[in-house]
């Protein structure tokens, strides 16, 4: 039995909890607030980044960065999550987009900064993976990175175009791929071997 939608006022109740809670600097410690799950809201993340209420995208930054700040994955399922109440709601492919990013060093020494659509830092690395999964009909690649928690970021068309070059190939699991390094981690892409101009 699926839950049943909670009270457009909702949104603005979880925004002046959230405001609430978290006076202090920094991200909400969602990980440790075990409140009761409350229904599912009207809320939706689009895989291009924007958030939707009631059909309507969400116009004010500062509170898609509020709402994004309590986002909390448990298992396949996303959620709001406050002192007081924990709201279901829909994310269409990953829960941010990684709009840009920074690369420091070259080769094995690099280090690559990914920067979200609402402000958060992720320096890609073992703990902070970058991952590609490749369209079972097309082929075509849609690179992610992890952001925290288990929240992972789509990289943007431009930002992975960038990535490419700053490829190169090495072997990963005995076999040569072309991939990216970061914080001494390399990353694959996609097999050396199917490497060609149409491939990404």
């Amino acid at each position: 039995m699926s839950a049943k939608p909670l009270d457009p006022a909702s949104a603005d109740s979880i925004a002046t909890t959230v405001m609430a809670a978290t006076k202090t600097r920094g991200l909400p410690p969602v990980e440790k607030w075990d409140p009761p799950f409350c229904g599912d809201l009207d809320m939706r993340i689009a895989r291009d980044g924007t958030w939707v209420y009631l059909g309507t995208p969400i116009g004010r930054f500062e509170l898609v960065k509020l709402f994004s700040s309590v986002l909390r994955k448990d298992g396949d399922k996303y959620f709001l999550v406050t002192p007081v109440e924990k709201v279901g709601i829909t994310v269409d492919d990953a829960p941010f987009v990684a709009v840009d990013f920074t690369a420091l060093e070259q080769g094995k020494e690099q280090i690559l900064t990914f920067e979200t659509q609402v402000g958060d830092i992720s320096i890609a690395s073992a703990a902070n993976p970058i991952r590609i999964v490749r369209d079972p009909k097309t082929g075509e690649p849609s690179p992610y990175v992890h952001i925290r928690a288990g929240l992972e970021a789509l990289i943007d068309r431009k930002s992975f175009y960038r990535l490419i070059d700053l490829g190169t190939h090495e072997t990963h699991h005995q076999e040569q791929w072309f991939g990216v390094y970061s914080s001494g981690t390399f990353f694959p892409i996609i097999p050396s071997r199917e490497l060609n101009e149409d491939s990404l």
